[in-house]
């Protein structure tokens, strides 16, 4: 499903920009080469490459690119809904949900990519590469495949309180209360 970006208010952050070559017959070209993450703060967020011979026309491109690859977080208040992995080549992270006013515990490149998309409690490990392409792609990864109860229970076609186990608890709770009432 395509998430139409000029609807949304997006904000731009250039994660990383480098200096590439290309070796051909009479030496070596150079370009730049830009990482941007764009998002809106509130579970949209996308990334983007660009290369370009001049860094100002890499990000422009890194930019479009991001804007064209916006996804939608699924996002429980202000974590995410589970503890998930996620893997790209070499980069490999690890995302964990945390209680509110924990913050963005995250390294640079995942912390970047985390607020933009809106996540303000959160508890991040990159594992592996620490390259920022993989540890970013990584990072999509693991917020595409992030789902709430509610998106589970759809997908499933069964009862929220059967995936959360809530109306066991609420269940086992009534009869201690009853119990308690009637001795």
């Amino acid at each position: 499903m395509k998430i139409d970006f000029t609807t949304l208010d997006l904000k731009e952050n250039l994660i990383d920009t480098k200096r590439v070559s290309k070796t051909v017959k009479g030496g070596r070209i150079a370009r730049f080469s830009a990482l941007v993450v764009v998002g809106d703060g509130a579970g949209h967020v996308g990334f983007g490459l660009g290369k370009a011979a001049e860094v100002p026309d890499a990000i422009r491109k890194a930019i479009d690119a991001a804007k064209r690859s916006i996804i939608k977080v699924s996002l429980k208040g202000t974590t995410i809904p589970h503890e998930i992995m996620g893997e790209f080549g070499a980069g490999k992270v690890l995302l964990k949900p945390a209680a509110p006013g924990t913050g963005v515990i995250a390294g640079g490149k995942m912390r970047a990519v985390l607020e933009m998309a809106g996540i303000r409690d959160i508890r991040a490990k990159s594992l592996r590469s620490n390259n920022p392409t993989n540890v970013v792609k990584a990072t999509f990864e693991a917020l595409k495949e992030l789902r709430t109860a509610e998106q589970v229970s759809l997908m499933r076609g069964i009862s929220i309180e059967s995936i959360t186990g809530s109306s066991k608890s609420n269940r086992v709770i009534t009869d201690t209360l009853s119990d308690a009432i009637n001795n």
